[in-house]
């Protein structure tokens, strides 16, 4: 970035010269450039807006202080002229330097200041009338024989000219002035009184911050003052709940969370996000760039449109370049440079600068997705390529299913993923809202494959963009390794003009998705059985399909919060328990045989038993699989590695059996399409019904929960009280991503001659039963731990005992 675009308080150092020049009355201005010139040019165009004439004058190589002004020498050879740095700030009274050069009819006045370190700058003497004796170019200690210096602000006739050769490198204080001054021509210097700061390194630019913001220079700054010298511009949205402790400036449209904590010396550009929790003191963010929640800035700079995600570190002295990503629980250590357009990998230290190669890339897919915060990681433009990416993986001519969620940012996302599908000659069905499963059901229907675009369960800020294959199922491993590399070289496929895709919606695919349903699913005993129940469609996607469900079961319910609420398209944990409690308190009044709520997306079930006791999730998985496996008294059902081994024994019970899968649904899902699979689960309220499909379904898992019910006649109450209670404890801990392995290699060391099952992670089984599993999060810093024993305290005893291993691994 050319340094005179660099912005103090929020607008480019050389917006406060050329305000400073108008102040008093220079309005015609000529710009000498030569580093990234269209930057500069396109930033400040002919001065119109500043009121003001510009002219630029071009050089097209290095020519010097005196060189550069001669290369402009045609608009300034009229009259008498000043010159001026447009990267330092000042507030020098100019009218004051010019009104001397003319009092003293010099050839050319030099405006000097006093600085207490005149290491850096050219010391100037001046006799007692103010004439120049004596130049000296970046001195010793043994040669610094003065405080004053050059500022490189000069008033000059235009005569000079005569004394500057063209198109080669020329310098006043080195080669002009000393011939003048030779020769008897009157040079002066005038000592001016104010501010002056050549912003030149990184400490120089964050003191010209902290010195604009204490008022120690005379500068605009745009906006208002809310309390004593805290500066907050048009259109920033401040919560009551942020913590300002001033100076400080906090520029137009820029957004700070409630819990923020913005401190002295802080510098907050234009749509700035502060995310809660976030601390920022005597740092200078530039416009666009996002904070995430607890990360941590002290005394760096940190470039335009980069995002610094959750609990990233930035210590002071480090500059971060423009459009970088620093990845989660990051540190970037002190005086680090950090170059544009850099990645720095989730949990990474960084103690040495990155200029030529990211620090890492982050993997495109990650357990949902691909997945990020809205308008911050998942852009439109991200989906275009993303969805150009896809295109490109798939045949021309080939149809794409396309839906989404009930918020507002799914809907204009998918508008962009339609466009760029249709712009490389892919046919779009596109379903508009519906329920997850319904977007797979109908993929599966002679597409090539899908995108859903929903909100991340229980992050209202962030998105999914979700991909499915041929069957409806998210894609292979392999499959997202191949869209990863067509993302990564950017190969997009562009159709000819007469091959632009179709755009199409399918008629009644409610009505399609539920009579498929109703067909697979053994709805047997329902209507003799006259059951009530009652339905929370939780105001999402899931409610769009239960009217004619419903209907068509011919079971006496009470559908509760039906409509749609875009303002919610997830709920958090706290949202959804009292959602729970809730329909608990309907089941019992109303007599109900059971409680059913949705999620939003119409994805994973939880339960409430007749007396409206809430069953939790890896209990209702419990119930599902003890009524499954007892009407069917053969086949398998599939669990992830982390279930209870209680389901072993209701499985054995009814003479099915358990085929334990990884934690990826991916793996649960390829078990449940496989014959012979009656059942499948996670434990957090997805269920597969493998006679219908093989994802999860939570409309699916109702239907057949009402049929097993009806045909059983027990209670759930009383099928619950028939199953052993379950102990199994879950810990999380933070680890750094670079040990990660190493926590691995600890844990199977220490697990010695005990059995290991590496089916996912690593789970040690004692020998008298008791586990523990030890798994890295794919895209966190983070492992799990889970641990079972006969009561909870053997396993919070095993969780204790395997923390201590994976603790110091990491330590």
């Amino acid at each position: 970035m050319p340094k005179p675009l660099l912005p103090v308080a929020n607008r480019p150092i050389m917006e406060h010269v050329l305000r400073l020049l108008k102040r008093h009355g220079l309005n015609e201005t000529v710009v000498t450039v030569q580093f990234l010139a269209s930057l500069v040019k396109n930033y400040f165009g002919d001065g119109e807006e500043l009121g003001m004439e510009l002219t630029y004058a071009n050089e097209e190589k290095p020519l010097g202080t005196a060189g550069s002004v001669k290369n402009a020498e045609e608009a300034l050879k009229d009259d008498a002229f000043l010159v001026i740095s447009g990267d330092a700030l000042t507030d020098f009274d100019l009218t004051e330097l010019i009104n001397f050069h003319k009092e003293k009819g010099a050839l050319v006045t030099v405006c000097l200041t006093r600085v207490p370190n005149p290491l850096e700058f050219g010391i100037t003497i001046v006799d007692e009338e103010g004439k120049v004796e004596r130049f000296l170019e970046k001195p010793t200690w043994g040669q610094v024989f003065s405080d004053t210096v050059n500022t490189g602000i000069y008033v000059m006739e235009p005569e000079v000219f005569d004394y500057v050769e063209p198109d080669v490198p020329v310098d006043w204080s080195g080669d002009v002035f000393p011939q003048l001054m030779k020769e008897g021509k009157p040079v002066y210097g005038y000592i001016a009184e104010g501010y002056w700061e050549d912003v030149g390194t990184h400490e120089s630019y964050v003191k010209a911050q902290a010195d604009v913001l204490e008022g120690k220079v005379d500068v605009d700054i745009d906006g208002f003052e809310i309390s004593p010298g805290v500066w907050v511009a048009e259109g920033a949205e401040v919560h009551p709940d942020a913590v300002l402790r001033g100076p400080l400036y906090i520029g137009d449209y820029a957004k700070v969370e409630a819990g923020a904590e913005l401190r002295e010396h802080s510098v907050v550009g234009s749509n700035v996000v502060v995310k809660s929790g976030a601390f920022l003191h005597k740092s200078v963010v530039h416009d666009n760039v996002y904070v995430g929640p607890h990360s941590n800035l002290r005394g760096c700079v940190v470039g335009k449109n980069t995002d610094i995600m959750r609990a990233a570190r930035i210590e002071d002295g480090a500059v971060i370049g423009d459009e970088c990503l620093i990845g989660e629980e990051s540190i970037v250590q002190g005086n680090v440079r950090v170059y544009p357009f850099k990645t720095i990998e989730a949990g990474a230290f960084v103690n040495t600068s990155v200029i030529w190669e990211s620090r890492g890339q982050a993997h495109l897919f990650g357990a949902r997705g691909v997945s990020g915060i809205l308008n911050v990681e998942i852009t439109p433009e991200l989906a275009v390529r993303l969805a150009g990416a896809y295109a490109t993986t798939l045949k021309k001519g080939s149809t794409v299913t396309t839906a989404r969620d009930h918020s507002r940012g799914a809907r204009a996302l998918k508008r962009a993923v339609i466009s760029a599908l249709q712009a490389s000659a892919i046919d779009v069905r596109d379903l508009e809202n519906v329920p997850l499963p319904v977007a797979r059901q109908q993929t599966a229907r002679g597409s090539a494959g899908g995108i859903m675009i929903r909100t991340t369960p229980g992050v209202p800020d962030s998105v999914d963009i979700m991909f499915f294959d041929g069957n409806g199922a998210d894609l292979s491993q392999g499959s997202q390794r191949k869209l990863d590399r067509v993302f990564a070289r950017q190969e997009y496929r562009r159709a000819f003009p007469g091959e632009i895709g179709d755009l199409h919606f399918p008629a009644s695919v409610f009505d399609s998705y539920t009579g498929s349903l109703l067909r697979n699913v053994d709805t047997t005993g329902i209507s003799e059985s006259g059951l009530k129940v009652v339905v929370d469609a939780s105001n999402g996607s899931a409610g769009l399909v239960l009217p004619s469900l419903l209907g068509k079961l011919g079971v006496d319910s009470l559908t509760i919060n039906p409509g749609l609420d875009e303002s919610r398209p997830t709920e958090t944990a706290d949202m959804r328990r009292s959602g729970m409690v809730r329909l608990g308190e309907i089941v019992a009044s109303s007599g109900a045989a059971f409680g059913v709520r949705f999620d939003p997306v119409g994805e994973r079930l939880s339960l409430v038993d007749e007396k409206g006791r809430i069953i939790e999730d890896d209990r209702a998985l419990l119930v599902m699989l003890d009524l499954v496996a007892a009407e069917r008294r053969s086949g398998r059902v599939a669990l992830p590695v982390t279930t209870t081994r209680i389901a072993e024994q209701v499985a054995a019970y009814h003479g099915t059996q358990v085929e334990w899968t990884t934690t990826s649904p991916d793996d649960l899902t390829r078990v449940g399409g496989e014959e012979g699979t009656i059942f499948g689960g996670d434990g957090k309220g997805g269920f597969i019904v493998p006679e219908f499909s093989s994802v999860y379904d939570a409309t699916a898992a109702f239907v057949r929960l009402i049929g097993l019910v009806g045909r059983t006649q027990l209670t759930l109450s009383q099928i619950d009280a028939r199953i052993p209670r379950a102990h199994v404890l879950k810990r999380d801990l933070a680890t750094p991503w670079a040990v990660k392995g190493l926590v691995m290699r600890r844990v199977v060391e220490a697990a010695g001659d005990r059995f290991v099952d590496t089916t996912d992670g690593v789970r040690v089984v004692e020998t008298d039963g008791r586990w523990v599993m030890v798994l890295p999060d794919p895209a966190e810093a983070v492992t799990h731990l889970w641990a079972e024993g006969p009561d909870d305290a053997s396993a919070q005893a095993l969780l204790d005992e395997w923390s201590a291993v994976v603790d110091s691994a990491g330590r």
